[in-house]
């Protein structure tokens, strides 16, 4: 199963970074292919400047994500987000560490409540929500502190309860991102189980992500074993991490 990053050192001074798949880890126990092994390749990059991030990621684990959101606001480089295609849920807060963010004027971003799967008596479901109130919160902050004055938390928190779309004018005026470029032609950003979780998946998103092409049987095999091997070590820590998504 390929990582949700790649990094690329551009010179001794810049480096590139691109998210491009569901943010998950995978494979081999805790930290093979997870937040912890990216900031390894991260430090490894040295004293780099800049660090030019390409998102176009549907989302995924809200954990995973926040801490490569807290790795990249606090790196010394000068970070340039530049949404490629799609920064949904989680990739989207990711995209908030930048210092710009840069948008297509065809680029969408998505925001929302973060979920999660539970059992239990009443007890359960009570703690299971404040967990998700105060995941929200934590969330809802990192795109306050992007947009400053440009929105209230009153209508931020208002866009994530509906599960918003936004067009990369929409974005500027939110605050949400510095620069919004010209049209782009990029390739589908897509995870179909993943946008069926989703309310309002735009049609042009939803129809691409059906048109990728499949797995084949031996990777499609691959990728259950690492699915059911990642499930395992979930379980390991289920208890804190409440199996949250964005």
């Amino acid at each position: 199963m390929k990582k949700f990053w790649e990094f690329k050192n551009k010179t001794d001074d810049e480096a590139d970074l691109y998210l491009y798949i569901e943010i998950a880890s995978w494979g081999g126990g805790y930290y093979a292919h997870s937040a912890k092994s990216f900031k390894q390749e991260l430090d490894n990059l040295g004293d780099i400047q800049t660090l030019n991030v390409f998102v176009n990621s549907p989302g995924g684990d809200v954990f995973e994500g926040v801490a490569i959101y807290n790795m990249l606001k606090r790196h010394k480089a000068h970070v340039n987000v530049h949404i490629d295609g799609l920064a949904a849920s989680i990739a989207s807060v990711i995209a908030m560490a930048a210092d710009t963010i840069y948008m297509p004027s065809n680029a969408m971003m998505m925001i929302h409540n973060a979920w999660m799967f539970t059992a239990g008596d009443s007890n359960d479901l009570r703690e299971a929500a404040d967990m998700l109130d105060k995941v929200n919160t934590s969330i809802r902050q990192s795109y306050l502190d992007k947009a400053g004055d440009a929105i209230t938390e009153e209508d931020l928190t208002a866009l994530m309860d509906k599960e918003s779309w936004l067009t990369a004018q929409e974005c500027y005026d939110y605050g949400l991102c510095d620069v919004v470029g010209e049209a782009k032609q990029i390739a589908a950003c897509t995870n179909e189980e993943l946008f069926a979780k989703y309310r309002n998946v735009p049609e042009t998103i939803a129809k691409a992500s059906k048109d990728v092409p499949k797995n084949t049987e031996d990777e499609q095999k691959l990728r259950q074993e690492m699915i059911k091997e990642a499930r395992q070590n979930a379980e390991a820590i289920k208890s804190y991490l409440g199996g949250i998504t964005l």
